[in-house]
Order: structure tokens, then sequence, then C-alpha cells
């Protein structure tokens, strides 16, 4: 992951847990300070946490309005992050080989995210956490992304610059969720690239 932001990372991966700039339903115009790894606001303690942490990293987004670690932000809390490109690795003969990939025409690409607040009861801290939405990857994603753990390829959700907005939209409805569901799809590889690194 790449992101677009003033904090000193090039490169990271979700297992670590960084911090990383998101811009949620709620402050849709200042970007909030937030943890990769979406912590439910129902975990209990940090045992518990640290159980789910490295499971929560991504969402699939046929299912978050079903999983439990997923379907309250799904309904009342989704954000976008903006990131100059992401990494998808190869498998090949034993290796994996990391693919970089990102916009054609080297705009930033955003990305559909959940968030959630978790608070700490033995400390009062309050952590603030996200989750990367995925959906199944396009004609690019299936030569890259052959992951053998996987049932498929997989990719980020990444939203057209004229619907990020309606990510953002509040649900009142069933027809709000479809709305939603409609965004959770494999993006046009023709306006990505990708190369080795």
């Amino acid at each position: 992951m790449v992101p677009l932001t003033d904090l000193p990372i090039y490169h990271t991966t979700g297992f670590n847990h960084p911090k990383l700039l998101i811009y949620t339903d709620r402050s849709p115009w200042i970007p909030e300070v937030s943890t990769w790894g979406l912590v439910p606001h129902w975990v209990k303690d940090k045992e518990q946490l640290k159980e789910l942490w490295n499971k929560t990293l991504n969402a699939r987004g046929e299912t978050i309005f079903e999983k439990p670690s997923f379907r309250e932000s799904a309904k009342h809390n989704r954000c976008i992050i903006y990131v100059n490109g992401f990494y998808e690795h190869h498998h090949f003969e034993d290796k994996t080989f990391p693919f970089y990939i990102h916009q054609k025409n080297e705009k930033p690409l955003p990305l559909a995210r959940l968030w959630s607040e978790w608070t700490d009861e033995a400390t009062g801290e309050t952590l603030n956490t996200f989750s990367i939405v995925t959906t199944k990857g396009n004609k690019m994603l299936a030569k890259i992304h052959n992951n053998p753990k996987l049932d498929g390829p997989r990719m980020p959700v990444i939203l057209p610059q004229e619907l990020e907005d309606q990510w953002l939209n509040p649900i009142e409805d069933e027809l709000d969720v479809k709305s939603i569901q409609e965004l959770i799809r494999e993006y046009p590889d023709e306006e990505l690239d990708a190369y080795t690194v």
C-alpha cells in the first residue's frame, strides 16, 4: 500500500497495523488517523483483539452486510482512503513476485473502506480502525493475483471519482443498501497499469 499522505510511509503491509489517514462519512472533508485492521465495537479486550485483528484487514464486499465483524460498519461507518497504488503478489514456482498497481493517469486511487471505533474498557483508550473492502479481481488482477490459498483473484474496491460521495451516503432503507452494494465491483483494467518491483 502506498498512502497519499504526509505520513512517512511509502510501502506497508496491513499485518503491521499502520496508522493512515481516512475520510469518513462523519468527517468527509477532514481526514482522521486510523489503524489498519478493523476492531468491531463488541470486542471485549486486547486478548480478543489480538485474535481477531489480522482477520479483519480485508472485508469481502459481497458479505459486508452479513458478517458480524463488518455489518455495523457497512451500515453506518464507511470511509475512503486515497493511495498512489497498491501491491499484489504473483505466485510462480514457489516464489512470489510483487506487482505495483496504479492508475494509468497517475491520479490517486480512492479505495472503499469500513471503519470502527473500539474502546478498551480497561484503559478507556479509543482506537479508530479500518478495513479494506475487496471484490472480484478484474482481468489484470486475474493474471497477477493467483494466490493458491484464495478462491479466485481479488482486488480492493476502487471508487470511480464521480461515485465517491455515494459510498459515504447514509443508509436509511434497503434501496440505500443496494446503492452501496452496486459500488462493490471490479475496476476497469484498462484504467490501471502494473509492473513488477
